[in-house]
């Protein structure tokens, strides 16, 4: 088994790939322009169809335009000719890939589509197809040469027009005005749609459940509390029940090393003072930056209403990331 061998290919293939889409950019231009200006449709969707390595990769590209606020659906070329035509409705703007820019399928497919008004934009590996003369407009997907070994099999010019359908959509975005927001919306069980969408008090741990302890509480006391309420923390209040501090497993295990008899111990001289916070109203991505983005991060938050310093509840990294 030759080792350098297969790295080299990777690396091969890797480079002419990535080279291949290089070449691409360099080739857009107003062109892509025009066919923004046809996929970008208010109240149509957008059809992409191909077969092949071309049908598997446009249901990637429809997925992606679905997901960034662009309605979308795959259509396979032969089974629209017996039925499935019925997912484009009149106007709904199509998306052509080809390698070989003269697919039968789509041939046939073209003027059926025209027909109910529909305008398409082809992506093509060869300009000089007979699909260039049936699409309002074509994109260059073309490759000097595949990547594989043998140089046929789809590798480059798959890159390529994958790449230019992300370019669709996210160009697409912009004009929409797509935000991370719009996002979350198509991901809510995403984490980034958690963190977008979901507020603190939506995962939280209620006060009921949260360890609660005073200044004048012993060790045993601090330690009983978290024991019966394990979210790897206990809330420190003064006589006004205000948040003053917050005791964690590490600032115990601290005191252990800290002090030779803890019998005298209180929790005032092991709390953490004036301890990181967050609202119940902030989204989870806020209580996530305020854990993380830090010299140190933690992994337990109080929560409390402001001005008051009122806690009402706890936080927990895990509660954020295995909601």
């Amino acid at each position: 088994m030759d080792d350098n061998k297969d790295l080299d290919i990777a690396k091969t293939v890797l480079r002419k790939e990535a080279n291949s889409i290089l070449k691409a950019s360099d080739r857009v231009s107003s062109t892509f322009v025009k066919a923004i200006d046809i996929l970008l449709t208010k109240d149509q969707k957008i059809i992409v169809s191909g077969i092949g390595k071309s049908g598997h990769l446009g249901k990637k590209i429809s997925a992606t335009l679905c997901s960034t606020g662009s309605p979308s659906s795959f259509l396979h070329p032969s089974e629209a000719l017996h039925g499935d035509l019925g997912i484009h409705q009149k106007k709904d703007p199509v998306i052509f890939l080809s390698n070989s820019g003269s697919t039968p399928e789509l041939i046939a497919l073209a003027p059926i589509l025209k027909s109910r008004n529909a305008q398409i934009v082809g992506i093509f590996g060869r300009l000089e197809g007979k699909l260039n003369d049936l699409v309002d407009v074509s994109l260059d997907a073309s490759v000097g040469k595949e990547a594989d070994p043998l140089g046929i099999v789809p590798t480059a010019s798959f890159a390529v027009a994958s790449s230019i359908g992300d370019a669709i959509a996210s160009a697409l975005m912009n004009r929409r005005g797509f935000t991370e927001i719009d996002y979350a919306v198509t991901h809510p069980a995403g984490q980034l749609g958690r963190n977008l969408i979901l507020t603190v008090k939506d995962v939280m741990h209620s006060i009921e459940k949260t360890p609660i302890v005073d200044e004048n509480s012993t060790i045993r006391e601090v330690v009983v509390k978290m024991t019966s309420h394990p979210l790897g923390a206990a809330c420190v209040l003064n006589d006004n029940k205000n948040l003053v501090g917050l005791i964690s497993d590490g600032d115990l295990r601290r005191a252990l090393h800290r002090f030779q008899d803890l019998k005298n111990i209180k929790a005032r001289d092991i709390m953490t003072k004036n301890p990181v916070v967050i609202e119940p109203t902030n989204s989870l991505g806020t209580a996530l930056e305020k854990m993380e983005k830090r010299k140190s991060a933690i992994s337990v938050l109080p929560v409390i209403n402001t001005p008051s310093k009122e806690v009402i509840g706890m936080i927990r990294v895990h509660d954020i990331l295995n909601g």
